[in-house]
């Protein structure tokens, strides 16, 4: 199943939906590190990587044409620095804005599906009126905005096509706010995924069901101590038992096919402390000094899953990057420890400095989550040709 993945970053996406079963025609990326990022994994030939033309470039100068026919799924994160809850809240007026690149791209390879990831201030009430702009787009990629027609106008024509008598949507767009936390991902990320299939394929499809729960976590560890006997944690070198058990448990039936959230010690506690010890030599796990708090920024429970990992301003420096050992002490995360805490394979091999490794994981799709929403759309696409 032929693929185009655009805004790819450091390759979350991308290598989910490949392990999905999807063949990247093309990945596209801007961003200089992140791609140099790819090609150091092309060279090892990590997880299939190697055969993915990569096309270093802005992705409003992409030609469609070189990709050739039969894309199943246009896929990508489009910069999300517009929205995000952490930077200047610019939405539609700010440059990064790349939704109407991801539009153009199904109107011109008219894919079977398409699978957009952003973040969760997208569904900001603030950005309530251009979100909807977005839907309609991609909705009706064929009505495509005028010479110097403002968006406003150009919505209110989608509008009045989407609910007159001129023909059904191109695309039948649905959409959801995913916490990581819930498919099995050892970090509470909460993202938007906007899906749609092509309306003439008549295909019926729906988010795909949570498979984890922080109520069987709890469970596990204040009800049964399954969690601490299998990390053989003592009595006395556990956190203290938190206020919130007794009414989250109590609501708990029978465990029936949910699992616990994964926490951050489920995730990297295999790895050994890169703060003590000789030099690890696991790629990209190397000690970082000078960790600290900051009001806003205390890090994250070793025994819960990670707060969201952040990239730029509000995360390099700062401690939502960092791990709280139960005893209080702080440390920043590694790179391979912030890349277990996406789900990345350990194989793979992130470029640049920490900060800069960060920033791209910061901005990552945790490979894991990417991999459930595009297994639910190969098989969706596959049962019905």
């Amino acid at each position: 199943m032929r693929s185009v993945e655009l805004f790819a970053g450091a390759g979350g996406l991308a290598i989910g939906m490949a392990r999905a079963g999807f063949e990247h025609a093309a990945v596209v990326e801007w961003d200089h590190d992140s791609c140099e990022t790819f090609r150091q994994n092309q060279q090892g030939q990590a997880h299939d990587v190697g055969r993915w033309p990569l096309f270093e470039m802005d992705a409003r100068a992409f030609d469609y044409r070189q990709v050739g026919g039969n894309v199943m799924v246009v896929s990508g994160g489009p910069p999300c620095q517009p929205f995000s809850m952490g930077g200047k809240h610019r939405g539609h007026m700010d440059e990064r804005n790349m939704f109407p690149e991801a539009v153009r791209a199904v109107r011109e390879l008219q894919p079977r599906a398409f699978i957009f990831e952003n973040v969760k201030g997208l569904l900001r009430q603030a950005f309530a009126s251009y979100f909807e702009y977005i839907v309609l787009q991609l909705s009706h990629p064929g009505l495509v905005r005028l010479p110097d027609e403002a968006w406003q106008d150009h919505r209110a024509r989608l509008e009045r096509h989407h609910t007159g008598n001129h023909g059904a949507a191109e695309y039948n767009v649905v959409f959801q706010l995913l916490n990581a936390a819930n498919y099995g991902i050892p970090q509470r990320r909460e993202r938007v995924f906007l899906v749609g299939f092509r309306a003439d394929q008549g295909i019926e499809w729906n988010f795909p069901a949570a498979t984890h729960s922080e109520g069987e976590l709890l469970r596990d560890q204040w009800v049964t101590g399954d969690y601490w006997e299998l990390h053989e944690v003592a009595t006395g070198a556990r956190p203290a038992r938190p206020a919130k058990v007794e009414y989250r448990v109590a609501a708990l039936g029978a465990r029936d096919q949910i699992e616990p959230w994964r926490t951050v010690r489920d995730a990297i506690a295999d790895l050994p402390d890169p703060e003590r010890g000789p030099p690890s030599r696991i790629h990209n796990h190397v000690f970082n000094p000078g960790a600290r708090r900051y009001p806003g920024h205390t890090g994250s429970p070793l025994d819960e899953p990670a707060k969201t990992l952040k990239a730029g301003d509000h995360g390099v420096p700062g401690g939502e990057n960092m791990l709280v050992r139960p005893d209080g002490s702080i440390r920043y995360f590694t790179v391979r420890e912030a890349a277990r805490l996406q789900t990345f394979p350990d194989d793979y091999i992130f470029h640049g400095s920490w900060t800069e490794t960060m920033r791209q994981l910061g901005n990552a799709v945790p490979v894991r989550l990417a991999e459930v929403v595009a297994g639910s759309v190969a098989a969706a696409l596959a049962a019905d040709q």
